[in-house]
């Protein structure tokens, strides 16, 4: 598992539990609670206390908030447009 592909919150406080044992951890794989993905099958993974979000399913959630409104701003538009590749 390589560092920049899974990004943890909360480091700080596991540094030192991390640090015991990384050897192990390295190999682990770490699973997207929405969609059960494991790391190896996704752009990125956010790791959190008890709980993991891949990219997609951050970006569906994203989506979601923001279309919810019915009326995204130009902002979040051009967000929305430059994820799924459409030019303006």
């Amino acid at each position: 598992m390589s560092d920049d592909k899974v990004v943890k919150l909360g480091a700080k406080r596991e540094k030192l539990h991390e640090e015991e044992s990384s050897e192990n951890k390295e190999n682990d794989l770490v699973y997207c609670s929405f969609c059960h993905r494991p790391n190896t099958q996704v752009l990125k993974m956010v790791k959190g206390p008890g709980v993991n979000i891949c990219s997609e399913c951050a970006m569906i959630a994203v989506q979601y908030l923001i279309l919810n409104d019915r009326m995204p701003s130009a902002e979040a538009q051009q967000i929305l447009d430059a994820f799924w590749g459409k030019a303006r």
